[in-house]
């Protein structure tokens, strides 16, 4: 951003400089804000802090656009319950897919080694089987556990992209795997 500012006119770069000084120090006024209205929503200090954060960049990014500066808390306060409350739902729908998901592994019998690397073995073949573009995204939510934030910006792709391509990769491996669900639940 800087290198920005320095190509700027000299009038146009105070005009930039001063802004900065101002968000500063409205930013200080309101430091611990953004942090108590998250928590106040999600009680998780991590969360938290996670979402007062992005609030601060946001605001950052947006503070040109504001045009009553007094209105800077309310703003704040206003953008930082947004970002927890939608942190809220994502987790709930986080907890809950997990919770289906569980509820739908059927349990595996795994006092024979030899039929647990067979079902490795088999999966591995399912997950080569995809294409890159999909398998990619899935040894990296599967195996590695990275969330779709983190998938996203490792792979320099759109969050939807990437659950797109879960999504599909995700079907993909349930018909591959089909015949090992039912042979493991009796059917």
């Amino acid at each position: 951003m800087q290198e920005y500012v320095d190509r700027l006119p000299d009038s146009l770069r105070a005009v930039a400089d001063e802004l900065d000084r101002e968000f500063d120090r409205l930013l200080v006024d309101s430091s611990t804000l953004a942090f108590r209205v998250a928590y106040s929503i999600l009680r998780q200090r991590e969360d938290a802090e996670d979402v007062a954060q992005e609030a601060f960049i946001r605001a950052h990014r947006n503070f040109r656009r504001l045009r009553e500066r007094a209105c800077f808390r309310s703003w704040l306060v206003r953008l930082t319950w947004r970002l927890a409350l939608d942190r809220q739902r994502a987790n709930r729908r986080r907890v809950s897919r997990d919770t289906e998901h569980s509820r739908s592994i059927p349990t595996i019998d795994t006092a024979d080694p030899a039929i647990v690397n067979e079902r490795s073995s088999q999966v591995w073949q399912a997950i080569d089987a995809l294409p890159k573009r999909l398998r990619l995204p899935m040894v990296l939510a599967g195996i590695e556990g990275h969330d779709i934030a983190e998938i996203a910006r490792l792979l320099r792709l759109p969050e939807g992209t990437v659950k797109s391509r879960l999504f599909h990769a995700r079907r993909r491996m349930k018909e591959s795997l089909k015949w090992m669900m039912s042979s493991s639940t009796g059917r």
